[in-house]
C-alpha cells in the first residue's frame, strides 16, 4: 500500500486518488500521519482489509499538498559512502562500518518543495529512505525487513563548504539547512516491491541526468544497515534512515557543479515514484 501525508492528514493512495485515513477508519487512525507509526501493526491490518473507493471515487491528489510521509521523526539516521563508486569518487576506501551521521529533523520536508539556497555550494544526493515501523534492538538479518514500515525517496541535500570546513567534517550541520531533507512523495510498504533489495534510483538536475544506479549496489543493504544500527541504537517507530547515495554528485565532477536558483531536481526510485525539489535564491 501507499500512505501519504496530504495537506497534513494521513491518506491511502489508491490508483490516481487518495482516501482520508481518519474518515475511512471513523477516527480510529489519523489524521496525523506521524501517529500511524505508533500503531503500525494495527493500522496495516486495518488498511489491508478495509474496502476503499476506486480512483474515480477518491479525492484527486494535489501534488502541492504532499508533505513528508514522516513529518516529525524522532531520529534521522544518514549513511555515507554506501555505494562503492561513490566512495571511490569521494576518495575514501569502503569502510568496515557504515559511516553514520544525522540530518536534524527540522530539515525534513515533503514532495514538490521549494528550497531557499543558503550561501555556499549546494549539492544533490538521491537516496532510498527506510522508515521503521516497529521498535528494534539487536536485529538479525532474517527479521530486519519485518521492522520496516516502508520505503520512500529522499534527497540528502548538502552545503559542501559548511560540511567540509575545519579540521573535521561537519556532516550533520552541512546537511540540515531548512528544506535539506526532501522526502516523498509517499511511503510504500515492502510487500509492494517484487525485488525490494534491487530498485533503480536516479536524479536529474534541470533535465540533465546526474545519478543512476540500483540499491543492489549498496555496500550495506537495508537488512545489514538495520542490524548495524540496532546493535547500537534503539530504533523507534517512525525513525527514518537515508541509506546512502550512488556516484554522480556535484562536488566530484570536473568542473564541479552545484545547484543554482531556479534549478529543478527530480529524483526517482523504481516502485515509489518521483520527488521534485525546486530552488530559489536566498532573500
Amino acid at each position: 500500500m501507499k500512505i501519504a501525508n496530504l495537506d497534513g492528514r494521513a491518506a491511502l493512495i489508491t490508483g490516481g486518488g487518495a482516501t482520508d485515513v481518519a474518515a475511512a477508519s471513523d477516527g480510529r487512525f489519523g489524521p496525523d500521519p506521524q501517529s500511524l507509526f505508533d500503531h503500525w501493526s494495527a493500522f496495516t491490518e486495518w488498511a489491508s482489509t478495509v474496502e476503499l473507493p476506486d480512483a474515480a471515487a477518491s479525492a484527486a491528489i494535489d501534488v502541492e499538498g504532499l508533505g513528508a510521509p514522516v513529518p516529525r521523526p524522532r531520529q534521522v539516521f544518514a549513511i555515507g559512502l554506501n555505494y562503492a563508486e561513490h566512495a571511490a569518487e569521494a576518495g575514501y576506501p569502503p569502510n568496515s562500518m557504515p559511516v553514520t551521521f544525522t540530518k536534524f529533523p527540522s530539515c525534513i520536508v515533503g514532495a514538490d518543495t521549494i528550497v531557499e539556497l543558503p550561501e555556499g555550494n549546494v549539492d544533490w544526493e538521491v537516496e532510498l529512505v527506510v522508515v521503521i515501523g516497529r521498535e528494534a534492538r539487536n536485529l538479525d538479518r532474517e527479521s530486519a525487513w519485518d521492522h520496516v514500515a516502508g520505503l520512500t525517496i529522499g534527497q540528502d541535500l548538502s552545503e559542501r563548504i559548511t560540511q567540509l570546513q575545519g579540521s573535521a567534517p561537519q556532516f550533520s550541520l552541512g546537511k540540515s539547512f531548512p528544506g535539506f531533507g526532501p522526502t516523498g512523495p509517499w511511503l510504500v510498504t515492502p510487500d509492494e516491491f517484487a525485488h525490494r533489495d534491487d530498485l533503480a534510483l536516479s536524479c536529474s538536475l534541470s533535465g540533465e541526468r546526474m545519478q543512476s544506479s540500483r540499491t543492489s549496489m549498496m555496500l550495506y543493504d537495508v537488512p545489514e544497515l538495520l542490524v548495524r544500527l540496532s546493535a547500537v541504537c534503539l530504533l523507534l517507530p517512525g525513525d527514518i534512515i537515508f541509506s546512502g547515495t550512488p556516484s554522480g554528485i556535484g562536488n566530484r565532477r570536473t568542473p564541479q557543479r552545484f545547484i543554482g536558483a531556479d534549478d529543478v531536481l527530480v529524483s526517482e526510485i523504481e516502485g515509489i515514484g518521483t520527488l521534485t525539489t525546486r530552488f530559489t535564491a536566498s532573500i
